[in-house]
C-alpha cells in the first residue's frame, strides 16, 4: 500500500483546504438560519416565483422555514458545487499526475503492477473524497446543535448519500479521462463538475432536456427532490453507479497499454 500511503501524502494539504473550505461555508450559512428563519416564508413566496429559477434549484418544493429546506438549498449548493470539483479534481489528477511530473517512469520501474498502482490511486482519490464528506457531515451537525436546531434525520443522511456516490462517481469518471492525459489538466475536472452541474439545471428547467438527468450524477443527489419525496431516485442511482464502473474500467483498460512519456 505504499503508492496509497504516498498520494495521500501527496494530496492532504489540498484535501485539509478543501474540507476546511467547504466545511466554513456550511457552518456559515448553517448559523445564519436563525435569524433568517423568521423572513423565510417572504422568501418562499419570492423564490416561489421566479420562473425558470424556481425551477433550476427546485425552490418551490421546500420549506425555508425548516432547517432541512434551507439546507438543501444553501448547504446543497455549496456541497455539491465544491465537494464535485473537488472530487473531479481527485480523480483527474491521479494518473495524469504522474506523467506531468515525470514521477510515472520511476514508478512503474519498480516491482508493482500497473493494475496495483491504479487500484491504490482510485482508491487514494476515493478515500478523499469520503473524508471530505465526513468533516461536512459532521460540521452541519456540530453547528446545527450550536443554534440550538436539528435536522430531520433520515432526509440529512439521504442527501449525504446521495452527495457521496455523486461526488464518488464524478471521481471515478474523471479517474478514466486522466488515463487519456499525458500532462495532466485540472482545467478538465473543474470543467467535468461544472458540465454535470449545469446539465442538472437544465432538465430541471425543460422537460426537452430532461434526457440529461441519466447522464448527470446532480440528478439524483437533487436535495429539493430528496426532500419532498423523503427518498433517493435508486433508478439514477444506479445508472450513475454504472456510469462510474464504466470511468475506472476505462481507466484501467487503457493505462495499462498506454506508453508512458517521458
Amino acid at each position: 500500500m505504499t503508492v496509497y500511503a504516498n498520494e495521500m501524502k501527496r494530496s492532504l494539504k489540498a484535501l485539509i483546504i478543501w474540507s476546511l473550505a467547504i466545511g466554513a461555508m456550511i457552518m456559515i450559512c448553517i448559523a445564519m438560519f436563525p435569524d433568517l428563519k423568521n423572513e423565510t416564508e417572504k422568501m418562499g413566496s419570492m423564490f416561489a416565483n421566479m420562473g425558470s429559477f424556481t425551477d433550476a434549484f427546485g425552490m418551490d418544493k421546500l420549506d425555508f422555514g425548516q432547517l432541512m429546506g434551507f439546507y438543501g438549498i444553501e448547504c446543497g449548493n455549496v456541497l455539491g458545487i465544491g465537494g464535485g470539483m473537488f472530487a473531479a479534481l481527485a480523480g483527474i489528477s491521479a494518473l495524469a499526475n504522474e506523467e506531468k511530473e515525470h514521477t510515472a517512469e520511476f514508478l512503474l520501474t519498480h516491482p508493482v503492477s500497473r493494475a496495483s498502482v491504479m487500484i491504490q490511486k482510485l482508491t487514494a482519490a476515493l478515500t478523499q473524497v469520503a473524508v471530505l464528506n465526513m468533516f461536512t457531515v459532521c460540521a452541519s451537525l456540530a453547528t446545527a446543535a450550536a443554534v440550538g436546531e436539528s435536522f430531520d434525520k433520515k432526509q440529512f443522511v439521504l442527501i449525504h448519500a446521495a452527495f457521496l456516490v455523486m461526488q464518488a462517481e464524478l471521481c471515478c469518471i474523471a479517474f478514466g479521462i486522466s488515463a487519456f492525459i499525458k500532462r495532466g489538466s485540472l482545467g478538465i475536472g473543474l470543467g467535468l463538475a461544472l458540465a454535470m452541474y449545469f446539465m442538472n439545471l437544465l432538465c430541471n428547467m425543460s422537460s426537452d432536456a430532461e434526457f440529461l438527468k441519466y447522464v448527470t450524477p446532480y440528478a439524483y443527489a437533487e436535495p429539493s427532490d430528496i426532500i419532498s419525496e423523503n427518498a433517493v431516485d435508486g433508478a439514477l442511482m444506479a445508472v450513475g453507479c454504472c456510469l462510474a464502473a464504466a470511468g475506472a474500467v476505462t481507466a484501467f483498460i487503457k493505462y495499462g497499454k498506454k506508453d508512458i512519456s517521458a
